[in-house]
């Protein structure tokens, strides 16, 4: 099952390999926005478990956002969990990020809702998040009382760290605790590790990833090569 917050939280962990185009809006005095993106993927990792089965993956979405800093979007990918009687995931999320005062200290609050069509409401359910932002590091929280529609908590914990290099080339690192309030249905609590890098060329942006999680993290997934070791490469725009 995928776990997915936005902004600085999700540090990337989408991997992409070809894109294709959309349109973009913005009002004349620029107070309001449309963006789109689209994204063909070499696997979806995300808190260190791959979410389609170590395949690729194709996903795209849309997003409002207001000058004032409030922002609602909608999302959608394939997945692949096995057995399971569904193959994708369709997100929807608002929020209002900015910065406080003039400290430099930016804000991300919000909450998203995870559908998984053709279950028949039974996987899902709804998440809250926040983070902080300065410099070069960001530092966030999830949580969800009803963690998997099974009724349980579930906190995600994480650190993230973006550094630019020469070249124009962004380096990234990650480190993330997913903390299951009930371990014996939902699964052994985790951490989770991302190292890459980025860089815009030709107007898309390209990754290199390299994601991994403790031997936890592979009990969660149910097999090692879901969550252990895993590079992908991306290549992903935005309009």
């Amino acid at each position: 099952m995928k776990f997915k917050t936005l902004s600085a939280m999700c540090l990337a962990a989408t991997t992409v390999l070809a894109t294709s185009s959309a349109m973009a809006w913005e009002s004349e005095d620029g107070a309001h926005s449309v963006t789109a993106n689209v994204l063909l993927g070499s696997d979806y990792v995300f808190r260190g478990v791959s979410q389609t089965d170590n395949n690729p993956t194709i996903q795209g979405g849309v997003d409002y956002g207001h000058a004032t800093g409030l922002y609602v979007g909608a999302w959608a990918s394939n997945v692949d969990f096995d057995d399971a009687d569904f193959s994708s995931e369709f997100n929807l999320y608002g929020g209002f990020a900015s910065e406080i005062g003039d400290t430099g200290i930016g804000y991300d609050i919000g909450a998203i809702r995870y559908y998984y069509p053709g279950t028949g409401g039974s996987a899902d359910f709804n998440e809250i998040y926040g983070s902080l932002s300065y410099s070069f590091f960001t530092v966030g929280i999830a949580h969800t009382g009803n963690v998997f529609n099974g009724g349980e908590d579930a906190t995600y914990y994480n650190v993230g760290f973006e550094y630019g290099l020469p070249y124009d080339v962004t380096f990234m690192a990650h480190i993330g605790y997913q903390d299951f309030d009930n371990e014996d249905q939902d699964g052994p609590s985790y951490k989770d590790y991302l190292i890459g890098v980025s860089k815009t060329m030709f107007d898309l942006d390209f990754a290199l990833t390299w994601t991994d999680t403790d031997s936890d993290g592979e009990d969660f997934a149910g097999d090692k090569d879901l969550a252990n070791n895993i590079f992908t490469f991306s290549v992903s725009k935005t309009f």
